[in-house]
């Protein structure tokens, strides 16, 4: 595969224009911030915007804030608040500071007040129903409330009897007073506050009327002093509504400027959390980290590195264009990531024993083996060698397919590192499977190699003396479906699961010094894949898990 290169970035470009121009924000320091709701964990498409974020303030020697915009109480908890500054320090990214949306109620309260005051804002009794009826529709007019005129006064009583709890749920709420005719949707009145009597995980019951979400965001990037509001194509139709409020509620210095990119799209995979949820709540998977699921905790555990996501989306690039990336451009970017700085290692993960019958009985040998072949400075690894082996059971056939190299009667291979062994015999047992291959070696092959006698057939093998016992997860993708979510041939996603995403291999071998590492390091078993230790790996009981094959399906493109 040649070497892929990034695509590029218009939101830098954008900036690097308005600096050349002396634009508005010439001499002002680049501010951004990442502002995820903490009422899940974050999957790669956050990635994006994390690296989207944090990348541009870092390129600008700028700044950038953690904030969480936890303006929804019945679905947030401090859980997520946790997973998520993780899942940002893991990444390698650093935040200027870590903000609430909740440390601005009082501020934003005294907005909504100042709105009411200048006319621009009033309380409304009508139903959702009556509501969505008003509303008109994308080719016809909306129509005022009858409660949009009421005076100024009796807004600003009803207001504060909204948060005094005066008020059920649902009864009253605040609008903005805009234009109901407006061809934007977003500007017909829009809700600016709503009444939710629910704990909030910061403030407990302090507050019984939380803004909305287009009331509160520009008001938290205006408090915050950020230059550059970055969120993904679905919100371009709230700009208008983003910046009728910092002109309304201001003035800012600086006036934040939103700026919208393309969300990542990625096949065989479901990106919403709703859906993840139901994936975990249902036991699809078994849990937010399940190594199959597209959450950072996920992929982390499956032995995605924070170089090789950074790298995936620094390839995809930034753009307004929406498309769905190959999920095998992922997958070439943690091969790259780690062939120079994984250990090699043999293990076999469906074992068939093989005795050498002409070899020592009690002799152990020790081989040199490097741990990386790609990166010699990463030194030699000893690699013991006995007279009983394991060797994955399909490096044995009985009689073997056209095209078959490994071991079959009569047929000789050489086993790594070590020597050559032909096969003699085999034993099986009631039910006529293999249990045992018989070889014998040849003593002048040692290190694996014999002047004017080549071989066709090379395979990995774990000397049984001294072999450890490990649980190896082999992990595909979860969908069998490139577009899980296309429901035109009358499935749901759930229907469209692979069923091999996960198979267990219980009765695997390692090498020792495999077993020996902490969990969530990394490598490279031999003709197998790359791997990682899992959460659970101890060094008793190790458990692997497989981050991709060695096979590359990457073509190159998108979908």
């Amino acid at each position: 595969m040649s070497e892929i290169t990034s695509n590029n970035n218009f939101i830098h470009d954008i900036i690097d224009a308005d600096i050349a121009a002396g634009g508005r924000y010439e001499g002002k320091t680049v501010y951004t911030r990442f502002p995820p709701e903490p009422n899940g964990y974050l999957h790669i498409g956050h990635a994006k915007a994390i690296c989207v974020d944090f990348g541009t303030a870092e390129k600008y020697g700028g700044k950038c804030n953690l904030r969480f915009d936890d303006t929804n109480p019945t679905k947030e908890d401090t859980e997520y608040v946790d997973a998520i500054k993780n899942d940002v320090s893991w990444l390698g990214f650093k935040w200027e500071k870590v903000l609430f949306a909740s440390e601005y109620f009082p501020r934003m309260y005294e907005c909504a007040v100042r709105l009411i005051k200048e006319g621009l804002a009033y309380v409304d009794n009508l139903t959702a129903e009556e509501m969505k009826e008003y509303r008109g529709t994308l080719t016809e007019p909306g129509k005022n409330s009858p409660y949009r005129d009421r005076a100024v006064s009796e807004n600003l009583e009803l207001f504060e009897k909204m948060k005094n709890g005066e008020f059920n749920e649902g009864e009253c709420i605040l609008r903005a007073k805009i234009d109901m005719a407006s061809p934007n949707m977003n500007m017909r009145d829009p809700a600016i506050y709503r009444i939710v009597k629910a704990h909030h995980h910061k403030t407990g019951n302090e507050w019984c009327i939380y803004p909305m979400y287009d009331f509160a965001h520009p008001l938290e990037d205006a408090f915050e002093g950020i230059t550059h509001s970055l969120c993904d194509v679905g919100f371009k139709d709230h700009r208008p509504l983003y910046d009728w409020v910092v002109e309304k509620c201001g003035p800012f210095d600086p006036q934040p400027c939103q700026n919208e990119f393309a969300r990542l799209n990625l096949t065989y995979t479901v990106m919403s959390k709703r859906y993840l949820r139901n994936l975990v709540e249902t036991g699809v998977v078994s849990g937010w980290d399940d190594p199959r699921m597209p959450t950072l905790c996920g992929l982390r555990r499956r032995g995605y590195t924070p170089g090789s996501i950074r790298k995936f989306i620094e390839t995809v690039g930034v753009s307004t264009s929406n498309s769905t990336v190959d999920y095998a451009l992922l997958e070439y970017c943690i091969r790259e990531d780690l062939k120079m700085t994984a250990p090699r290692g043999m293990a076999v993960l469906n074992p068939i024993k093989l005795v050498i019958d002409n070899y020592p009985e009690d002799l152990i040998e020790e081989f040199d083996a490097e741990v990386n072949p790609e990166n010699p400075e990463m030194g030699n690894r000893k690699v013991a060698f006995s007279k009983e082996l394991y060797i994955e059971r399909d490096d044995f056939m009985i009689e073997p397919v056209k095209g078959y190299f490994r071991l079959f009667p009569g047929n000789e291979v050489r086993l790594k590192y070590a020597y050559y062994a032909k096969c003699v015999s085999y034993e099986t047992d009631d039910d006529g499977n293999v249990t045992v291959v018989h070889c014998t070696y040849d003593p002048e092959s040692k290190g694996g190699w014999l002047e004017g006698r080549k071989v066709k057939g090379t395979i990995h093998w774990v000397s049984a003396h001294d072999a450890v016992p490990a649980t190896v997860n082999l992990y595909e993708q979860l969908f069998a479906d490139e577009n899980p979510m296309d429901d035109s041939d009358g499935r749901t996603y759930l229907e469209k699961l692979n069923p091999d995403s996960l198979k267990v291999c219980e009765n695997a071998f390692v090498e020792p010094y495999l077993a020996k590492f902490p969990k969530n390091s990394h490598f490279q078993f031999l003709r197998n894949g790359f791997f990682s230790t899992d959460d659970d790996h101890t060094a008793e009981k190790p458990v692997f898990n497989r981050t991709v094959s060695l096979k590359d399906g990457f073509k190159g493109g998108k979908k």
